[in-house]
């Protein structure tokens, strides 16, 4: 199979037209064409090779959303035609003990969409399964991309740290992830506050759900909320007054990394006393996956997005460096 795709040449390059071709296909494998692919700031940190695993040419892309085109021998819950979409993981190795037990997201042996493969700034891509997810009818095609990977990862440490409609959950940072957190714990039931350094971003917030909203400018704002938070979920990766956010927790309160901060300089005392703690989480499984875009369908949640021509790609990648977009953006084939 040929692919068209868009791949930079070097860290930091343009993106140009690049033709690749793949062997036959397995019998775990899915050919997908791709219809609409979200850009996500990993993918900016892979073409910029900030992590030092970019391998060129490099194409991204791992917010795809298309049609199945054709299915491996031993596929038998999909078909072609059917719509469905691929986030930050293209297979597991479905042997290990975290694959087994349902944590395929946390398997050692993963293979990432765009780590040492061609991700989905392309016409096609091939995955295996587990990792394609079939689509819920009635979701919007256009916006889904972003749920599977920034959807998804804000969603995970929901399900994962068993927060309640009783809860009462803070979001540092109204962005490409915070403002879907916002709009998941609005449909979770939940008592939402937002935490954001920009003060006009206030009413969207409100409007996205958060009955809070907190500048962090000042920490006398954090001190006021001493034992409030059941749960707090950090979408940044900048430093931040980490006792002061660990304060504002409940006694066994948890405070959620998702952003990809640097490090964590916290008081162990703050969270002894109160018997706190600090927890992080990548993507999620295929099943919270899956589970998460029944939800969103279900309570009409879907990022705010931006949408640009695939050919377009070079200028959607300028327009997400200079920090521009509110708040995702998608090309499209």
């Amino acid at each position: 199979m040929t692919i068209q795709a868009y791949a930079a040449s070097e860290s930091s390059g343009q993106l140009i037209p690049y033709e690749y071709t793949l062997d036959v296909l397995g019998p775990d494998e899915v050919d997908i064409l791709i219809k609409y692919c979200g850009i996500c700031h990993s993918d900016l940190s892979m073409l910029d090779n900030h992590w030092r695993i970019t391998q060129f040419p490099f194409v991204p892309g791992h917010e795809i959303i298309g049609e199945v085109i054709n299915v491996g021998s031993q596929v038998n819950h999909l078909h072609k035609g059917q719509n469905v979409g691929v986030g930050w993981i293209a297979g597991s190795c479905q042997c290990c003990d975290d694959c087994l037990s349902g944590n395929n997201n946390l398997c050692s042996k993963s293979t990432n969409t765009i780590v040492g493969r061609h991700g989905g700034f392309a016409d096609k891509i091939r995955v295996r399964v587990p990792w394609v997810i079939p689509l819920p009818d009635g979701i919007n095609l256009k916006t889904a991309g972003p749920l599977l990977c920034g959807g998804i990862t804000v969603f995970n440490p929901l399900v994962q740290n068993n927060i309640s409609p009783l809860s009462s959950v803070g979001v540092i940072g109204i962005g490409g992830l915070g403002h879907m957190a916002l709009k998941f714990l609005k449909a979770w039931g939940c008592e939402v506050t937002a935490f954001s350094t920009s003060p006009d971003k206030k009413q969207e917030a409100l409007d996205m759900g958060a009955h809070h909203f907190v500048s962090t400018h000042s920490d006398d704002d954090l001190k006021k909320l001493k034992n409030r938070f059941d749960l707090i979920i950090n979408t940044v990766n900048v430093e931040l007054n980490w006792d002061a956010y660990i304060k504002t927790l409940k006694s066994k309160g948890i405070f959620h990394i998702v952003g990809v901060a640097n490090k964590v300089e916290a008081r162990i005392g703050n969270l002894m006393s109160k018997q706190r703690s600090i927890s992080a989480s990548p993507t999620g499984s295929p099943y919270y996956i899956s589970e998460m875009l029944k939800f969103a369908s279900r309570h009409n949640i879907e990022p705010m997005v931006e949408v640009f021509a695939m050919s377009d790609v070079n200028k959607a990648i300028e327009h997400l460096r200079n920090g521009k977009p509110r708040y995702r953006i998608v090309l499209e084939n």
